[in-house]
């Protein structure tokens, strides 16, 4: 790669970089705690995307690649190793029973809104879905949990009504968190599958809008009209993936599963170890 090249991707990456700083310095984080994570990172990509022949990349080819030293690779990659190094994308108990009160028959009406469900029973109650969809959670604690975040209400008969379906953590690291691994990593990894040489004829949907030429009085009503069209359309969006749901649940063969999000862009990851034909 030319140096001409390799410039105007490192300008890119700095401007992309300014509100990530922007962010780790909000959070007392400084450039050394970010660089141990940055070459974290390198070192696991190098190694489990850049092999030859399927099998990991090794320690010297590594190094090369990344500019590091042999020992403070091998350092990383028994860091990786140990699981004490990279977060990975996963729904909480909170959201996999938020989101199977909207999917399952016996929790949905026949408009295929969510039921108010009472609290105690053996099948279609708020404990039986807890119960099957949210881990070892308590149902009395996810109850509190929903409540106090206004995802659902109780009526004086006890009966649990969704009145949100989505949540917003309360806290602002939560939401920085759920941020950077639902929002901002699924649109980087599109981006980087869409630039790979190899993904050519297999591009991820990605779309975005943009002008120049927008008054500044004017832009309070377009966030608000901005805002009302995303929300329909993540919603349209999840109402698709609960109706593929539950075609896997009528039966079929055991596949392993892939994690897929759609912004205004699509995303999935998948098994790292499995061959799939892209």
């Amino acid at each position: 790669m030319n140096d001409d090249v390799k410039k105007r991707v490192l300008n890119a990456f700095l401007l992309m970089l300014r509100p990530v700083i922007r962010i780790l310095l909000r959070y007392g984080i400084g450039y050394r705690e970010f660089a141990e994570v940055t070459k974290t990172a390198f070192v696991d990509i190098a190694s489990s995307d850049f092999g030859i022949r399927g099998r990991p990349t090794n320690i010297s080819r590594i190094a090369v690649m990344t500019g590091l030293t042999r020992k403070e690779v091998r350092r990383l990659r028994d860091k990786i190793s140990k699981g004490d190094a990279l977060a990975s994308v996963r729904t909480t108990p909170f959201e996999d029973v938020l989101h199977q009160w909207h999917a399952q028959p016996e929790f949905t009406d026949v408009a295929g809104a969510p039921k108010p469900l009472s609290f105690a029973g053996e099948e279609g109650s708020f404990t039986d879905l807890v119960k099957r969809f949210g881990g070892d959670i308590p149902a009395g604690a996810m109850r509190t949990e929903m409540k106090r975040v206004g995802v659902v209400r109780e009526n004086d008969a006890g009966l649990l009504t969704v009145v949100n379906r989505t949540y917003r953590p309360e806290s602002d690291h939560e939401a920085l968190v759920a941020l950077l691994v639902h929002s901002v990593y699924p649109l980087l990894s599109n981006v980087a599958h869409n630039t790979g040489p190899e993904r050519k004829n297999a591009t991820w949907a990605n779309r975005i809008a943009h002008t120049s030429s927008l008054r500044m009085t004017d832009a309070r009503q377009l966030r608000r009209i901005a805002k009302d069209r995303i929300v329909e359309f993540v919603e349209a969006i999840d109402d698709v993936f609960i109706a593929y749901e539950s075609l896997q649940d009528e039966g079929g063969p055991d596949e392993s599963k892939n994690i897929i999000a759609v912004g205004a862009f699509y995303f999935e990851e998948r098994d790292k170890n499995a061959d799939y034909d892209w």
